[in-house]
């Protein structure tokens, strides 16, 4: 599918799930990683990742056209068009569009492992930390001692 195929797409949605017609720009961006599409408040665009379509099928990527003319419809109408707004859950569930959308395969979510580990030097007590830390501006929670940092098998002293 290409992006003229998907403007018509999505101005189809637009006016039968919605009643209103969509006027700006709809794009595929494959560089979208970690969302199915987003909605830019400045230029009122919208872009949809092709990964969602290419995995999950039409059904799906419908859903989450539907999210983002949520979040265009209700901006331009000036209500709640963000993800905490009643305006916006309550819409989002009148027109059955996705609240989130299904990871992509071999896109799990990337977590960093703890590097840092901060002790402390009365009573043993670990911190495990993603990033360092300045263990001067610390103590420990449990009994108040002064902490040092540890880095994978080199030590750090404050």
């Amino acid at each position: 599918m290409d992006n003229e195929t998907l403007q018509a797409w999505v101005e189809k949605i637009s006016i039968e799930s919605f009643g209103r017609p969509f006027l700006h720009r709809a794009t595929f961006n494959s560089r979208l990683r970690s969302t199915g599409g987003r909605y830019f408040t400045r230029s009122h665009d919208i872009e949809i990742n092709p990964g969602q379509l290419e995995s999950f099928g039409r059904e799906e990527t419908e859903k989450i056209i539907k999210h983002e003319l949520c979040h265009y419809h209700l901006h331009l109408m000036k209500r709640g068009y963000q993800h905490r707004d009643a305006d916006f859950k309550r819409l989002l569930a009148q027109v059955g569009g996705s609240r989130f959308c299904s990871a992509l395969p071999g896109q799990t979510k990337r977590t960093q492992p703890y590097r840092y580990k901060l002790i402390c030097r009365s009573c043993g007590m670990e911190y495990l930390r993603k990033r360092k830390v300045d263990p001067a501006k610390y103590a420990c929670g449990k009994c108040r001692g002064k902490l040092f940092i540890k880095m994978l098998d080199i030590v750090l002293e404050p």
